[in-house]
C-alpha cells in the first residue's frame, strides 16, 4: 500500500506487476536514459563529494583518527544539502536545516577530545522526518501549513534516544503532507509546507511517500542516515524507489511519543539509509521501552544489545524462504530482478518455497482504511492537544485548509480528513470489528504461512519503480507493492536494493515474524554483500521520447 491506492480501489491489494511501464511522463521503455549530469539545472559538471556513498564506521573512523571533526562533517552535508537540494537538481528534500546543528556538533567534539563518546552514533549527522517532534528552533508540522509555526516542548522520544547516542539532528525531511493521509489524490513527496520533492535518480519522478524526503536526501548523500515513519509502505516504499536499505520495525520496538500520528496500531519509525550495517546501527539508537507509550513494554527482553551481530556475509546459509508466487509473473522487468534475485538467494544456501500471502490479506485492506480513518482522528486530535499549536483538533486543521484552500489545496483536496473527522471515538463497534480483521487476519496470514512452510522470511518485490510526478491527478497506478501484510500485522519488514528498471531503484523485501528484525537484518546483508546493487543516483533529466 505504498500510497495507499487502496483508498481508490480496494481490489489493488496487489503488486499489479505487469501494469508497469514508463510512458506515463514522455518517454517510453525504449527511450535513451540520460547520462549523468543532464539533469535539469545541475550543469554539466558536478563537483565530486569528499562524503560520497561514506558509511557511519567510515565517518567514525575519520573523527577517531582527527582527520575530521563532527563540526567538518556537518559543514560537507550542509553545503551538499545547498548545492544538491536547494540549486542543482533541487530535489527539495529538506523542508528545514537545525540552526544549532554546529553549536551540537562543536559540544561533541568537545566530548571527544575529553575521551568521552556517547554511543556509535557520536558526531554523525542524522536528517529526520518533519512529524517528529524536536525540542529546539526547528518546527514540527507534518508538512502541513497548519502547523507551520508548531516548535514542540519536547524532543520525540527516538530523537532523545538519538541525541543521547550522540548524533548530530542536522534538519527535517519534507514528507506527503499528513504522512500521505489526506487525499486520496495526492501526490507522492508533496506538501504545502514543503512542496514537492524528486526522486534524486531520474527527477521527474517520486521519491514515492510518505517519507519520501528522508529517502531522497539519504540517498543522495545529504546526510549518514535517515529516519522515517511508517503506517503502511512510508518506509519501505521510498526506500526501495531511492535504492536504499529501509526498515519498518515491529510496532512497539521503537516509541511513537512526539510523533504526530495516523494510527495507534501500525505506525512506527524506522531507519533509512545506504547500508544494512548503518541501518542496523541507527535501528538500536532509537529502540528502547518508553512509559509513555504503552505499545513498547511488548518489547521488553526483546531488544538485543547490538544488531550487528547478526550482519554474517553467510546468514542466509540453511534458511528457508518464502516467495510471493504471485510477483514471478506479469509484463515488468522488475520481475527479471526478482527471479535473479531468487538465484542468488538459492546461491548463498538458501531454500526457497512459493508462497501465496497477497491472497490472505488483500482482502483485509478496506478494514485496515476503516482502521486507519479511526485512529487517525483520535490520534491527532490527542498530539494537537497537548501540542501548543495554533489548531487544536483535527476539525481545526480541516477549517485552515479551507480558509486558505488556495495556498494550502492548491492540487488536491482533504477528503481523507474529513472522513476521519465525520467518524465516532475507538469504541465504535464498526472499527472494532475493523480492527479485529485486518490486524488479526495479517497476523493470522503471516504466521500461518511462515509456520505451515517453516520458514524465516517471506521474500518479495518491494513495490515497482517510481511513479512520475502528477500534481493534478495524484500518483498514477502500478499497485500498492508488498508493505500491507507486515504493515497491518505490526510485523517487521526489511527492504534493501535489488536493482533498476530503467535507471530507477526497484527493492526486495524480506518479512518475518514479530521482533525478528535482528534475523531479517542478517539476511537482508548477506543479500546486500552478494548482490551490491544500491547504485547512488545521478539527477538525470526526465525520459526524451
Amino acid at each position: 500500500m505504498n500510497r495507499r491506492l487502496f483508498l481508490r480501489n480496494s481490489s489493488l491489494a496487489g503488486l499489479a506487476l505487469s501494469t508497469f511501464t514508463l510512458d506515463a511522463c514522455s518517454s517510453s521503455p525504449s527511450s535513451a536514459v540520460p547520462e549523468a549530469g543532464t539533469a535539469a539545472g545541475a550543469g554539466s559538471e558536478m563537483a565530486p563529494f569528499e562524503l560520497h556513498e561514506a558509511t557511519v564506521a567510515q565517518l567514525q573512523e575519520q573523527m577517531k583518527s582527527g582527520q575530521r571533526s563532527a563540526r567538518a562533517l556537518c559543514e560537507l552535508y550542509l553545503k551538499r544539502i545547498e548545492a544538491i537540494d536547494k540549486a542543482g537538481p533541487q530535489l527539495n528534500s529538506v523542508i528545514e536545516l537545525n540552526p544549532d546543528a554546529l553549536t551540537i556538533a562543536d559540544q561533541l567534539d568537545q566530548e571527544r577530545k575529553t575521551g568521552k563518546l556517547r554511543g556509535l552514533l557520536h558526531g554523525i549527522p542524522v536528517l529526520i522526518k518533519d512529524n517528529i517532534d524536536t525540542a529546539d528552533q526547528m518546527r514540527t508540522s507534518a508538512g502541513s501549513l497548519a502547523l507551520a509555526a508548531h516548535k514542540a516542548t519536547q524532543d520525540a522520544f527516538i530523537v532523545r534516544k538519538l541525541r543521547e547516542a550522540g548524533a548530530v539532528v542536522l534538519g527535517k525531511t519534507n514528507l506527503s503532507e499528513w504522512a500521505n493521509f489526506r487525499s486520496t489524490r495526492s501526490t507522492s513527496g508533496w506538501s504545502s509546507r514543503g512542496g514537492q520533492t524528486r526522486n534524486p535518480y531520474i527527477l521527474d519522478r517520486t521519491p514515492s511517500g510518505s517519507s519520501a524526503g528522508s529517502g531522497a536526501a539519504a540517498s543522495a548523500n545529504l546526510c549518514a542516515v535517515a529516519v522515517g515513519t511508517e503506517t503502511d509502505g512510508s518506509i519501505v516504499s521510498p526506500a526501495s524507489c531511492c535504492g536504499l536499505v529501509g526498515v519498518k520495525p515491529t510496532v512497539g520496538l521503537l516509541s511513537r511519543t512526539g510523533i504526530i500520528p495516523i494510527s495507534a496500531t501500525q505506525d512506527t519509525a524506522g531507519p533509512m539509509a545506504r547500508s544494512v550495517h548503518d541501518a542496523a546501527l541507527l535501528l538500536a539508537a532509537m529502540a528502547g521501552p518508553d512509559a509513555a507509550d504503552v505499545v513498547t513494554k511488548a518489547s521488553a527482553g526483546k531488544i538485543p544489545a547490538d544488531y550487528t551481530t547478526f550482519l554474517q556475509p553467510n546468514s542466509l546459509r540453511g534458511k528457508r524462504l518464502g516467495i510471493e508466487k504471485g510477483h514471478l509473473t506479469g509484463a515488468s522487468d522488475a520481475i527479471a530482478l526478482f527471479k535473479t534475485a531468487i538465484e542468488l538467494l538459492k546461491a548463498q544456501g538458501a531454500t526457497v518455497v512459493e508462497v501465496e500471502v497477497e491472497k490472505l490479506t488483500d482482502p483485509l485492506g478496506e478494514a485496515e482504511y476503516d482502521v486507519l480513518l479511526y485512529e487517525f482522528k483520535d490520534g491527532v486530535n490527542k498530539y494537537l492537544a497537548t501540542a501548543g499549536a495554533e489548531v487544536k483538533t483535527l476539525a481545526d486543521v480541516i477549517a485552515f485548509n479551507t480558509r486558505n484552500k488556495p495556498k494550502a489545496m492548491p492540487f488536491f483536496q482533504q477528503e481523507i480528513l474529513e472522513a476521519s473527522e465525520k467518524l465516532e471515538g475507538l469504541g465504535s463497534a464498526k472499527y472494532l470489528a475493523a480492527l479485529r480483521k485486518s490486524q488479526q487476519g495479517a497476523r493470522a496470514a503471516l504466521d500461518g504461512v511462515l509456520r505451515a512452510q517453516q520458514l524465516d522470511a517471506i521474500v518479495a518485490i518491494t513495490n515497482s519503480p517510481a511513479r512520475c510526478i502528477d500534481l493534478i491527478n495524484g500518483d498514477s497506478g502500478g499497485g500498492p507493492g508488498f508493505s500491507s501484510p507486515a504493515a497491518m500485522a505490526g510485523y517487521p519488514h526489511v527492504t534493501v536494493p535489488m536493482g533498476q528498471v530503467y535507471g530507477l531503484p526497484v527493492g526486495l523485501s524480506f518479512v518475518g515474524a514479530a521482533w525478528q528484525e535482528g534475523p531479517l537484518l542478517g539476511l537482508a546483508y548477506a543479500y546486500e554483500q552478494a548482490a551490491k546493487k544500491r547504485v547512488a543516483p545521478e539527477f538525470k533529466a526526465p525520459f526524451v521520447g
